[in-house]
C-alpha cells in the first residue's frame, strides 16, 4: 500500500498496445485485421499480373485476361484469409513446422475447390466454345496447375512472414535486455545515495525519512516490475516525480525541476521507464556536477496527433560532460521505434549551455479511466 492508502499503480492490470495473447505466437500476421487482409490482396493482385503477363499473346486481350485472373485469384485470396482467420487460435498452439504445413494444406484445399467450381462455371458458360486462356486443358490439369502455383506463392509469403516475425522478436528481446541493463545500471549508485540520505534523516527528521522510504519502495517497485511495458502517461509522470522527491532530499535547493506539462494527455499510452531515466541523466550529468545546481525543464505538448516531450538541463563548459547517458537514450529510442515505427522520434544533443532531449510519438489513448 502507498502512503495515501491506495494500491501501487504497477499492481493494477497492465495496459499494453499489443498484449501477448496466445493467438499472436504464430508467425502469421493477424489476418482477422483489415490491414493484414489488404496485404494478402496486394500479393494476389501481383500474382495475377505475373500470370497474365506470362501467358499473354497477340490473340488474347491483356486487360480482359487480367480482369478474369484477378477475379479468380481474389476469390482464392479472400477465402484463404477467412479460413486462416478462423484457424488463428489453432495455429497459435502449433509448432512452426506444424502450423506451416496446416497453412499450406488449407490454402491448397481452397485453391482446388475454387478451381473446380471455376472450371465447371466457365466450361458450362462457353458451351463448347473456346475457353479463356486461364482455363486451358482438362479439369485435373487446371486444378493441379493452380494448386502448384498457389503452393509456391504461399510458401514464399510464409517465408517472408516468418523472417519478419523473427526479426521483430529479436528486436523485442534486445529492447527487453537493454531495459534490464538500464535497470541494473540505475540501482547501485542511486540506491546507495538514497539509503545514505535516509539514514541521515532518521536522526533529524524521522517523518521525512519514513516518507522517503515509501517513495523509494514505490519507485523500485515500478522500475523492477516486468509488467510495465506500456502504461499511461499519468503513471509515468508519477514515477518521475517520485524520483525527483528522492533526489531533492539529497541535493536540496540545488535541484529544481520545472514541469510544463499541463497540455499533455494523461491517458496517453507510453512505454514504461520513459521519463525517469531522462530525469536521472539530467540530474546526474547536468545538476550534480555544478556547485549551485540548476533547473531541469520538462515540457510537453500535443499537436497534430503527436505528443512531444522535451527534457532540458544545463551543462558545464566544453570537455566537462560526464559520459554514460547513451544507454538510456538508445533504449528509449528502440522501444519507441518498436511501438510506433517511423512515427516516433528521439533527438538529443548539446545546444549552447543546455543538453536537450526531444521525444515525439503518436497519441494513443488508454480506454481506461484514471482513478482519483
Amino acid at each position: 500500500m502507498s502512503r495515501d492508502g491506495r494500491e501501487p499503480a504497477d499492481e493494477a492490470r497492465p495496459i499494453a498496445l499489443a498484449p501477448a495473447s496466445p493467438a499472436r505466437r504464430f508467425y502469421l500476421p493477424d489476418l482477422c485485421r483489415s490491414r493484414a487482409a489488404l496485404g494478402i490482396v496486394l500479393i494476389v493482385e501481383l500474382t495475377a499480373i505475373v500470370l497474365t503477363l506470362a501467358r499473354n499473346t497477340i490473340t488474347v486481350d491483356f486487360w480482359s485476361d487480367l480482369g478474369r485472373t484477378s477475379f479468380f485469384l481474389l476469390w482464392i485470396g479472400l477465402a484463404g484469409v477467412g479460413l486462416l482467420c478462423a484457424l488463428r487460435s489453432r495455429l497459435a498452439r502449433m509448432s512452426v513446422s506444424g502450423g506451416t504445413t496446416l497453412t499450406l494444406l488449407a490454402i491448397s484445399i481452397i485453391v482446388a475447390l475454387i478451381s473446380l467450381a471455376a472450371f465447371a462455371f466457365v466450361t458450362r458458360g462457353t458451351r463448347g466454345l473456346a475457353a479463356p486462356a486461364m482455363i486451358g486443358g482438362s479439369a485435373a490439369s487446371f486444378v493441379a496447375r493452380n494448386v502448384a502455383i498457389a503452393a509456391i506463392v504461399t510458401a514464399l509469403a510464409l517465408r517472408y512472414f516468418y523472417v519478419t516475425h523473427e526479426w521483430r522478436r529479436n528486436v523485442e528481446m534486445q529492447a527487453r535486455a537493454r531495459v534490464n541493463a538500464l535497470q541494473a545500471r540505475i540501482r547501485p549508485h542511486f540506491l546507495f545515495n538514497s539509503m545514505n540520505t535516509i539514514a541521515a534523516l532518521t536522526r533529524t527528521n524521522p517523518a521525512r525519512a519514513e516518507s522517503a522510504v515509501q517513495d523509494l519502495a514505490d519507485l523500485f517497485r515500478a522500475n523492477l516490475s516486468e509488467k510495465r511495458n506500456t502504461i499511461t502517461l499519468a503513471d509515468e509522470l508519477e514515477v518521475a516525480r517520485t524520483y525527483q522527491r528522492i533526489e531533492h532530499l539529497r541535493l536540496g535547493e540545488r535541484l529544481r525541476v520545472d514541469w510544463q506539462i499541463d497540455s499533455l494527455p494523461r491517458l496517453a499510452l507510453v512505454p514504461g521507464l520513459l521519463l525517469q531515466p531522462l530525469l536521472e541523466n539530467a540530474i546526474y550529468h547536468g545538476i550534480e556536477p555544478q556547485r549551485d545546481g540548476g533547473t531541469v525543464t520538462i515540457s510537453g505538448e500535443l499537436a497534430g496527433g503527436l505528443i512531444t516531450i522535451v527534457v532540458r538541463n544545463p551543462v558545464m563548459g566544453a570537455g566537462s560532460d560526464r559520459q554514460g547517458n547513451q544507454l538510456a537514450l538508445a533504449n528509449i529510442r528502440e522501444r519507441l521505434a518498436l511501438l510506433y515505427g517511423e512515427r516516433a522520434l528521439v533527438k538529443a544533443g548539446r545546444f549552447g549551455d543546455e543538453y536537450i532531449v526531444t521525444m515525439r510519438f503518436p497519441h494513443i489513448e488508454s480506454r481506461e479511466r484514471l482513478t482519483a
